[in-house]
């Protein structure tokens, strides 16, 4: 309620102003909700016949933005959610164009364009444009423009996902991004995989810009198996990547090959397929201490945190250059197979003082919104730190500490609990792929 009291002459001058700007400030607002509701437009010639799109990253004309997908996504109201890459200056406008069949309406929603906060000094960045959807009709797919007039027809189609829930044939899901470099690091992706199995996982999707041979035979065998799902991710083919996380002026486009990009595409394609997501790369475990595997660990986490939506587990480096000896478990033969083998590497860099580990996500990707690598920056869940004791990420990289002596690392063998079905299963692979 507005109050104006007092003698002054001024204060009816005060109140006239005050009044007018609240109510230009209602009817900005008024203007604002009304101008993102969809709005109907009449087309002549075929409807809803433009070409659909079936690249993972498509690039729009005339704008600077990449569509990766489009989801649906009703957690606050009836919306299409569009996972793309945008220029975070020069895109300002887009649009949504849905067509309702079967009489052929065509809706046009203006989008909310959300840059994600996480672009670490990149031109390009992750992104969702906010299309809220006709009520009357539940649209199959969504064409994305920088105009509000035009032929839809002339326009790509992309099939919006999760209009259908699944009651989640999966219940743990790593999504791996993203995989570049000409990447050979075999042995250890095996190990990894065949770990993650032992773990619990169902399902590893995969963003792949470029392997080596061998890889590839080994992407197929798991492929096979039903394990692997590749998401092909040529982004070098429309930006210019970075393999480092920060800008260096350097006149790259998007950090690390737009890794977070692919983590919310993976997040929302897994959202009803899978009960959890794991956010990690290739060379990291996710290794529970207390519990033999991540079922009963998340029984027990969710048990003692009913509220959280984001479990966060602290990355230990376990240096690639400082080796134990693995004599006693007969395994020579990988000697020959491209890759690290972690199982020789079980010592620990300690703590640093004065600086908090990065941490890796298990999540409930039904209470994300938006993730970055090490934190997911807006989620309808609590967010839990997982002790140390309970868990910890194995990552088994080049020292963060390469000055440290030997002695002053910390020897954890938590790994070798699980080397008898680790050395049987990464034997059978090799003998299958690479042997």
């Amino acid at each position: 309620m507005l109050l104006c009291k007092g003698k002054s002459y001024h204060v009816p001058v005060a109140c006239i102003i005050a009044f007018t700007s609240m109510m230009m400030t209602l009817a900005y607002l008024w203007t604002q909700k009304h101008s993102l509701q969809p709005k109907i437009t009449t087309q002549e010639g075929n409807l809803c016949r433009g070409e659909i799109a079936n690249n993972t990253i498509t690039a729009l004309k005339d704008t600077r933005t990449f569509i990766i997908a489009p989801y649906f996504d009703d957690r606050e109201s009836k919306m299409t959610r569009v996972i793309g890459i945008v220029h975070h200056k020069e895109v300002k406008d887009l649009f949504c164009w849905f067509c309702c069949q079967p009489d052929g309406e065509i809706y046009i929603s203006k989008a909310e364009i959300y840059v994600h906060s996480d672009r670490f000094g990149f031109p390009y960045a992750a992104t969702d444009m906010l299309c809220l959807e006709p009520q009357n009709c539940d649209p199959n797919f969504v064409s994305i423009s920088w105009a509000h007039k035009g032929n839809i027809d002339q326009l790509p189609r992309f099939e919006i996902k999760n209009r259908k829930v699944e009651t989640f044939p999966v219940e743990f899901t790593v999504c791996i991004s993203t995989m570049f470099g000409n990447y050979n690091n075999v042995l250890q992706f095996i190990q990894s995989m065949e770990m993650y199995k032992i773990l619990g996982v169902q399902k590893v999707i995969i963003y792949k810009n470029s392997c080596s041979q061998l890889m590839e035979k080994v992407l197929e065998f798991y492929i096979a198996d039903g394990t692997v799902e590749i998401i092909p991710w040529p982004i070098t083919s429309y930006l210019k990547v970075s393999p480092r996380w920060r800008f260096m002026e350097d006149g790259t486009h998007i950090g690390y090959y737009g890794q977070i990009t692919a983590l919310n595409d993976c997040i929302y394609r897994n959202m009803y397929r899978s009960k959890f997501v794991l956010l990690n790369d290739i060379d990291e475990i996710i290794l529970p201490i207390k519990h033999p595997h991540w079922k009963m660990m998340m029984s027990s986490l969710q048990e003692q945190n009913p509220g959280a939506g984001i479990f966060l587990f602290e990355n230990h480096i376990f240096p690639k250059t400082v080796y134990a000896s693995t004599d006693i478990f007969n395994i020579t033969s990988w000697n020959a197979v491209p890759g690290v083998n972690i199982l020789q590497h079980i010592h620990r860099e300690p703590d640093r003082k004065h600086v908090i580990n990065p941490k890796k996500m298990i999540v409930n990707p039904r209470k994300v919104v938006q993730t970055s690598v090490h934190s997911v920056l807006h989620a309808y869940g609590d967010s839990v730190n997982v002790p140390i004791d309970i868990a910890l990420v194995y990552h088994c990289r080049e020292a963060l500490q390469g000055k440290l002596p030997r002695e002053s690392l910390i020897r954890d063998t938590t790994l070798w609990k699980y080397n008898s079905s680790l050395i049987m299963n990464v034997n059978k692979v090799l003998q299958k792929t690479v042997f």
